[in-house]
């Protein structure tokens, strides 16, 4: 198990436990947005074109689902600093969502995210 796993297992936790609606979808956004990010961080890093791909299937899938508006302007944020520059951001891009998580999905969500985003400040893995 990698230093990553603990914050997406705590998201994927916390799905069952939250019911349906924009606060579970925005749970399972940030899990989504997250596993693209650990994918960004490997080492040896992925192709260009797979990390283009999996970001645009982000964006594709993001689109679909109910998400508080607060959240989803942070998450729509996330992905275009994440096309842009790229995995030296992820740490930057976790820690950005940090706030909107907490008023939109709740204190653990956001504490997941968190501890994501000190993990993604060590570097590549």
């Amino acid at each position: 198990m990698n230093s990553w796993e603990p914050a997406a297992l705590d998201l994927i936790a916390l799905l069952p436990r939250t019911a349906r609606g924009p606060k579970r979808e925005g749970i399972y956004a940030l899990w989504l947005t997250l596993r693209v990010t650990q994918g960004l961080l490997l080492d040896p890093p992925i192709p260009e074109r797979l990390r283009r791909r999996r970001l645009t299937a982000l964006e594709t899938r993001l689109s679909s689902l109910t998400v508080p508006p607060p959240l989803r302007r942070a998450l729509i944020s996330a992905i275009h600093h994440l096309k842009d520059a790229g995995p030296e951001m992820a740490a930057q891009v976790l820690g950005n969502l940090v706030a909107p998580a907490r008023d939109s999905t709740g204190a653990e969500a956001a504490d997941a995210i968190s501890r994501a985003a000190r993990v993604a400040k060590l570097g590549p893995r």
